[in-house]
């Protein structure tokens, strides 16, 4: 029951989701409003309008598995908006987890010359 981050995609849904949703909901969520495959092993993100509630939805080879975390102090930074799913890495999710907002994150400035 543990899932290997460096070989699945992991799919964000921006904006609001219904935290009343279970699995199949939010299997239908990922299918036609994500477009992207329920059954494909990848992890889906959602996130709800108090932002204090994230749930993750991944297929483990025989079923659905659905992972809840509450926070009891504090928010997730979340993206708002109705933009099309986006795609974080390894390192994105374990700051998310931990309430890091990589979002807003400095972009790298790249420079040809001192002058």
């Amino acid at each position: 029951m543990t899932v290997d981050l460096e070989r699945v995609r992991i799919f964000v849904r921006p904006g609001v989701t219904d935290m009343r949703k279970q699995i199949n909901g939010l299997a239908v969520i990922a299918e036609a409003e994500m477009q992207l495959p329920p059954f494909s092993g990848n992890l889906f993100l959602f996130c709800g309008r108090t932002r204090n509630v994230l749930k993750v939805l991944y297929w483990d080879r025989n079923g659905f598995c659905l992972w809840m975390k509450r926070l009891e102090k504090d928010r997730y930074p979340w993206p708002s908006g109705d933009a099309d799913a986006r795609e974080i890495d390894r390192d994105q999710i374990l700051l998310l987890l931990r309430g890091i907002d990589f979002w807003h994150e400095h972009s790298s400035l790249r420079y040809t010359t001192v002058l």
